[in-house]
């Protein structure tokens, strides 16, 4: 079975930042699968903010989450990021580790717009799963994340994308 997929991009945050940007990603795969172990300072489950080429429009997406006493869905449309750990799949510890797992199909493509699908689990709060759209046509080439909270990405974070050769 040839390999299909390939490290791209391996970032670990050496200072704590609210922002992680990912620039200059090839074209040369069909989709980007990026695998977070994502540390927070914060205690209040932030929210990660993900767009697109420095866009902040078009954006929409659903969040499913639950914590083994509870379930509910978040919705949001014209909204400019796609929400990813909006509830319960962040870290709501200081230094607590998620594990995120973000699939972004047919990112080079120009003739569509661009879906992703995320999960999200957390020991301390439980899952999430979360589907994003972004309406354009164009092919990524630069993801950012962001959050609300200053510095909330902590030292030790890593993240790395994958990309998934055509078989």
């Amino acid at each position: 079975m040839p390999r299909t997929y390939e490290t791209v991009q391996t970032t670990t945050i050496a200072s704590a930042t609210s922002t992680v940007e990912f620039t200059s990603i090839s074209s040369a795969y069909t989709d980007l699968i990026l695998v977070w172990a994502y540390k927070s300072n914060s205690t209040n489950n932030p929210t990660l903010k993900l767009t697109f080429n420095g866009s902040s429009t078009g954006y929409s997406g659903r969040q499913l989450y639950g914590s083994g006493s509870s379930v509910g869905t978040n919705n949001n449309t014209n909204a400019s990021f796609i929400s990813i750990a909006r509830s319960v799949g962040g870290p709501s510890v200081v230094n607590e580790t998620a594990l995120v797992i973000l699939h972004v199909m047919d990112y080079a493509a120009t003739n569509k717009y661009k879906t992703v699908f995320a999960q999200v689990n957390n020991a301390q709060n439980g899952g999430e799963l979360d589907v994003g759209l972004w309406a354009n046509n164009a092919a990524i080439n630069q993801i950012t994340f962001t959050t609300p909270t200053s510095n909330d990405f902590a030292v030790g974070s890593v993240i790395t994308i994958y990309g998934i050769k055509a078989a």
